[in-house]
């Protein structure tokens, strides 16, 4: 008899700790993991999957009303069911998450629907049931949850992004609190479906850390959306009247809104779990500390995806998670490469990144050379709306090696997903620019981009 129960318990059943039950029970380890609430992890259920379903529809507005420039009549205007759309989003999210489950347990994974909690090294406690499980592995991948900060008076008021999914009644008028691409994605989506959106944030401008050039671009195009920008504002306080809720800035000025959304950012979802009592090392965030291999500082607990706080992506946690349980139980070696993580921003338009920006290039290059272009889209001319395109390489300049490509347009997120190939396969620029155009396309200008805009030069320093 085993002196285990289990070979692998985890805790949470989001995408990483699925892939990793799902992987180790395929080499012939005993699985079980435990979910509290339910099956899928943030990204299914509150998260990347309905926010995009939400980003279709929003497009839609925008279309009905280019379409008459390519010939076509409507006899009345378009209508916008919120609850529809909130009853579709739920039997799609319902169904992902029956999968999930269906999947775990053909692969032989034993699916326990209750919290659980450290007790030691090798053991976890079902907190509904109060059964102890012994495991040979323990791996947490509880995600993270959304902070509700600044805490200000009558920040009961607000909701986060787990409750903006299933509102009850569609915000006419809709107060965003924060600058990152979750702040700035609800305010595009809730902007389009016909919500007056103001977005305020401590920063000079949405995006920090994203590259310059397409945060000007972004923010210039939500201003074209309808989005008030208060650069350099937050809330002092909410509070409830007849009229709505009402936000006393820190500028001195307010406004009356129907809801406000709190999307400051997320923490490691890590209270409670036990680790003070093994002793698992955690930073000043929450986060659970691991080494390049997932692992904690106690040898037989792991941690993958949000709850490490490192690369904050849902397929980066599923990586992570495919990979721990091959390593534990397949015998390899494989460890995840965090370079060259095609992101997206799923606002309209939308920013697709890979690689290094203009900044983090020219910290660490000497020579740095800038291909950028900005123009009008071919649907923007008959259809007449403003709608402009940007598109960014950057490259080294001493080896023609590109180091990073950012787009802000039409299918920007598709594109930086291609990208990442070649930029992964040591791509020059001489390559893009080898490369057939496929006409016509937005994504051509990517190969036929050949007049260098801008040369930066580092200053060395003395010796």
């Amino acid at each position: 008899m085993s002196e285990f129960e289990v070979d692998l318990f985890v805790i949470g059943a989001g995408s990483g700790g699925v892939r990793a039950a799902r992987i180790a029970a395929g080499h012939g380890a005993k699985a079980m993991i435990a979910e509290e609430f339910r099956i899928g992890g943030t990204c299914v259920i509150r998260g990347c999957v309905p926010k995009k379903l939400y980003v279709y529809a929003s497009r839609f507005g925008d279309d009905f009303a280019q379409a008459e420039g390519f010939g076509w009549r409507f006899g009345k205007p378009p209508e916008f069911d919120w609850q529809k759309l909130v009853a579709a989003k739920e039997g799609e999210i319902t169904r992902l998450s029956a999968i999930y489950e269906a999947n775990l347990l053909k692969a032989g994974v034993e699916v326990v629907q209750e919290r659980a909690e450290i007790e030691g090294p090798h053991q976890v406690r079902l907190t509904r049931s109060g059964r102890i499980v012994t495991a040979r592995h323990i791996l947490v991948a509880v995600g993270a949850a959304p902070v509700m900060a600044p805490s200000i008076p009558g920040l009961e008021h607000a909701i986060s992004s787990n409750e903006i999914f299933d509102l009850k009644t569609f915000p006419k008028r809709l107060a965003v609190v924060g600058g990152g691409y979750i702040a700035v994605e609800f305010a595009s989506i809730f902007a389009r479906l016909g919500s007056k959106v103001s977005i305020m944030f401590r920063a000079d401008n949405i995006l920090r850390g994203f590259e310059e050039t397409m945060r000007l671009g972004l923010s210039e195009a939500l201003g074209q959306a309808g989005v008030d920008q208060l650069c350099g504002v937050l809330p002092k306080s909410i509070e409830k009247t007849e009229d709505g809720l009402r936000l006393r800035l820190s500028d001195d000025s307010e406004i009356v809104v129907d809801q406000v959304l709190i999307a400051t950012g997320r923490r490691p979802h890590t209270q409670g779990l036990g680790l003070e009592k093994v002793g698992v090392a955690v930073d000043k965030a929450g986060a659970i500390v691991v080494d390049q291999l997932n692992a904690t500082n106690v040898p037989t607990i792991h941690a993958v995806g949000d709850v490490t706080n490192r690369v904050n992506l849902t397929p980066v946690a599923i990586r992570e998670g495919h990979l721990l349980a091959d390593r534990l139980f397949g015998g390899a070696t494989e460890v995840v490469d965090y370079d060259l993580i095609p992101t997206a921003v799923f606002t309209t338009p939308e920013l697709g990144t890979v690689g290094l920006t203009e900044a983090q290039a020219r910290k660490t290059y000497d020579c740095v050379d800038i291909y950028q272009t900005h123009f009008r889209p071919m649907k923007a001319v008959l259809s007449g709306s403003r709608d402009r395109m940007i598109m960014k390489i950057v490259v080294d300049g001493q080896n023609d090696r590109v180091l990073g490509v950012h787009i802000l347009g039409d299918d920007a997120g598709e594109m930086a997903q291609l990208l990442a190939i070649s930029l992964r396969l040591g791509a020059k620029k001489a390559d893009f620019d080898a490369t057939m155009a496929l006409h016509p396309s937005a994504s051509e200008e990517l190969v036929t981009l050949r007049n260098r805009t801008a040369r930066h030069l580092r200053e060395k320093a003395e010796a």
